[in-house]
């Protein structure tokens, strides 16, 4: 199985707009950080967790040429606004898209036009909304579970595959998640900034969280614009890691 990094920043991106920060300024490539979005593939299958607004640019970037199915965590901006450009995977018929209630609402209301019911127009999106409950979904060969977690007063999902788990936007994983993350190896995790937040994990929140998930490596995105690649390189532990866009992993 492999996963790639389509995004690895906040909701601001970085650089984020006006700011003449160290990290904003960078030259290193790794401080350059698209919004959150991870691409899962095994055999032919590909499928995304969420559509990041610079989603279009993340495609081309990757080479990415189909889709079978499109997961989201959670209805908020930066994650589901580059919805308009999974038009061009929907030519041949729907895609399947799966989240919590909250998103497939979300999805009807904000962007009706991409509802395959909705859709009388040769050229909009295709999407097919499916609820998406504790048993999981099959893609192929690419299981698919809920992991439920706490960020803010939002309805939010971390999926988990195999052995690898992807919690983004999280402040908590519940005591009645945790089983879910049982024999979990790799574990992708939300981690904003060093300072604490009352929506994010920090740094050291999430350092703390993959050590009690006892998990053999983590990689740490959702990384805000004060966040320098090479120094949170230096400041994590040996089996803990920066992720960074285009980093891929093979699981």
């Amino acid at each position: 199985m492999r996963a790639l990094f389509l995004g690895t920043g906040t909701s601001h991106g970085v650089p984020r707009i006006g700011c003449k920060c160290d990290v904003c300024t960078s030259n290193d490539p790794k401080d350059k950080r698209y919004r959150c979005s991870l691409l899962i593939e095994q055999d032919d299958y590909s499928v995304v967790i969420d559509t990041a607004v610079e989603f279009r640019l993340q495609v081309l970037r990757a080479n990415i040429n189909h889709i079978d199915a499109l997961f989201y965590t959670h209805n908020h901006a930066d994650h589901m606004n580059g919805i308009d450009d999974v038009r061009i995977f929907t030519r041949q018929g729907d895609l399947n898209v799966y989240g919590p209630d909250e998103v497939l609402k979300d999805i009807e209301s904000r962007f009706p036009y991409t509802v395959a019911s909705n859709n009388l127009i040769r050229g909009l999106p295709n999407l097919k909304l499916n609820r998406i409950d504790s048993s999981g979904v099959k893609i192929g060969p690419l299981h698919f579970y809920p992991v439920p977690l706490v960020h803010g007063f939002s309805q939010v999902f971390g999926y988990r595959v195999g052995k690898l788990a992807y919690l983004t936007d999280c402040k908590e994983i519940p005591q009645s998640s945790l089983p879910l993350l049982e024999g979990v190896e790799v574990l992708i995790i939300d981690a904003l900034r060093f300072k604490e937040h009352s929506t994010h994990m920090s740094i050291d929140e999430a350092i703390e969280t993959a050590n009690f998930l006892k998990v053999k490596k983590s990689y740490l995105t959702h990384l805000d614009h004060d966040i320098s690649h090479s120094d949170l390189e230096r400041y994590l532990p040996d089996n803990i890691y920066p992720a960074y866009d285009t980093l891929e992993l093979i699981i």
